[in-house]
């Protein structure tokens, strides 16, 4: 029994490597990161409006690639409304390999709303490993804080 159990074990181990998939590369993508600049939360006030709390946001791009730059030539920051509000890439930024770039939305600039978000545009000369994408939001006074990511997802190509 204890031999039937230890083969089955190791069947089961050399499946699930084998199934395990390979590391996508590419020569770029756009990718959509949902951020928020401010969080709704608690009751509705006498104005039918729930409370708002301000988060900074710092936006990481790593770069997963051990061997290969990136670049990053866009990230264009847009609101809730899908207006277009500003590009925090004004020239081609190079990630090295296992870099990682940052942007920063501080906790003041509330223009983005709850429904916020950044198209960041990424390229390779040859394919690369993907990067991670994510947001952190922070506001961390004492007593009260709150923090969460996001992740930036791969937007359909042309």
């Amino acid at each position: 029994m204890k031999s039937i159990l230890i083969a089955l074990l190791l069947g089961l181990s050399g499946t699930l490597a084998w199934g395990q998939a390979t590391p996508a590369r590419s020569l770029g993508q756009s990718l959509y990161l949902p951020i928020y600049s401010h969080v709704w939360h608690g009751d509705m006030d006498n104005k039918g409006q729930p409370m708002r709390t301000l988060v900074s946001v710092s936006v990481s791009i790593r770069n997963t690639d051990p061997a290969k730059s990136i670049r990053i030539t866009s990230a264009q920051y847009y609101d809730t409304d899908g207006k277009r509000l500003k590009e925090y890439v004004t020239a081609p930024r190079v990630i090295r390999p296992m870099g990682t770039y940052e942007l920063f939305v501080p906790r003041s600039d509330d223009s983005g709303g709850s429904g916020a978000n950044f198209v960041i545009v990424w390229k390779a000369d040859t394919p690369a490993s993907l990067p991670i994408v994510e947001g952190f939001h922070a506001n961390l006074p004492v007593g009260r804080s709150i923090a969460f990511t996001t992740s930036a997802k791969a937007l359909p190509e042309d």
